[in-house]
């Protein structure tokens, strides 16, 4: 059954891990948790339990893992900001399912998410048939984590309008959610909290208020430090990916992964990686996610359509995709980045740049 689903949640994917990490468990749970502190942690961040090897999901600063899970313990919610493909969601997802076992309780923020969504509504078919009731009442992911002590995720916050924001505060500070219509009050039980993802670029959508922000311990999440922990997060991952896609190609060459990860920094950092040519950036996001999604896409291209091994027109292609977003802007930064720099790299990027100059109709 299993194999038929496009994409496992972290709990169904990890099953094994967390279930190893549960059996070889000796230090105190938390009230509501189903492991410890620590063995979250190993979880997240890579490691053994008993004989059972743990993959690391995530490969960046060990304390910011350590302040996420440690906040949790606590009364306060946790907020993830940063960039695009900085893995907060990635690392929220793997929390819950790692602490609770669920992480399927997701409210999608977005500019048409309504108090509702956040609180509870009614099944109108049986509200109009039997009255207000607790049968007819439909619980908000958030409602079913207070009733249960658990985890509930809130994903992109800041695309939610401000009267939704603002709900949040009251449930968040009093822990409890008021059904009037059944002069019923729920009270959130041990081990509940919020976990919250933003995204930087989109601060302006809908500012935080500063009432919202405080009920939160705020975590944000950089990108990739250096080079080389970001090439193992895009390999890693595109293994995952092509195997769980059945993607029968072989996983590129180092250099593959080298190349893709330099260009992508360098327009990222409007720099080039010696700090001697400024480079204009593109309007797109050139993150982790976006290379891994371009690796997986050019293997797929390969497969496909090409000799079952990647090349460098396969790197082109995708590459072309994932920087020229906009027509009119994108491909004039695209075109002075591989005349002004790629071109001038040597022969290690001249398959590459060939092939991009020709898909750019330079």
């Amino acid at each position: 059954m299993a194999e038929n689903i496009q994409r496992l949640s972290a709990e169904q994917l990890y099953a094994k891990e967390i279930a190893a990490l549960i059996a070889a468990e000796t230090d105190p749970i938390p009230q509501g948790w189903q492991m410890s502190p620590r063995s979250v942690l190993t979880y997240i961040m890579g490691g053994k339990a008993g004989d059972t090897e743990i993959t690391p999901k995530y490969m960046g600063d060990r304390r910011l893992i350590e302040i996420c899970i440690a906040t949790l313990i606590t009364d306060r919610s946790l907020l993830l900001i940063g960039e695009p493909g900085t893995a907060k969601s990635w690392i929220s997802e793997h929390l819950t399912a790692a602490i609770n076992g669920n992480s399927a309780q997701v409210i999608q923020g977005t500019a048409g998410t309504t108090e509702e969504q956040i609180r509870y509504s009614w099944n109108y078919a049986l509200l109009l048939a039997k009255g207000p009731s607790f049968e007819s009442l439909v619980k908000s992911p958030i409602y079913r984590a207070m009733e249960t002590g658990t985890i509930a995720r809130i994903e992109e916050i800041s695309r939610c309008a401000s009267e939704v924001q603002d709900a949040l505060i009251s449930l968040l500070s009093e822990k409890r959610i008021s059904v009037p219509e059944l002069s019923e009050e729920v009270c959130a039980r041990k081990g509940f909290s919020v976990i919250a993802t933003a995204n930087t670029r989109d601060k302006g959508v809908n500012e935080m208020s500063a009432a919202l922000k405080r009920r939160f311990n705020i975590v944000v999440l950089p990108p990739p430090a250096d080079m080389e922990t970001e090439i193992d997060i895009v390999r890693s991952r595109a293994a995952q990916l092509s195997k769980d896609m059945q993607i029968s190609v072989k996983l590129p060459d180092q250099s593959a992964f080298e190349k893709i990860v330099t260009v992508f920094r360098e327009l990222r950092m409007g720099r080039t990686l010696d700090g001697q040519i400024k480079i204009k950036s593109p309007g797109g996001v050139l993150s982790a996610a976006e290379a891994i999604s371009l690796m997986v896409n050019s293997m797929a291209l390969a497969g496909c359509f090409g000799s079952g091994k990647v090349t460098d027109d396969d790197l082109a292609s995708a590459l072309q995709g994932a920087i020229v977003k906009n027509e009119d802007k994108d491909k004039a930064v695209w075109t002075e980045y591989l005349e002004n720099v790629m071109r001038k790299k040597g022969k290690e990027f001249a398959g590459l740049y060939a092939a991009c100059r020709e898909l750019n109709g330079s």
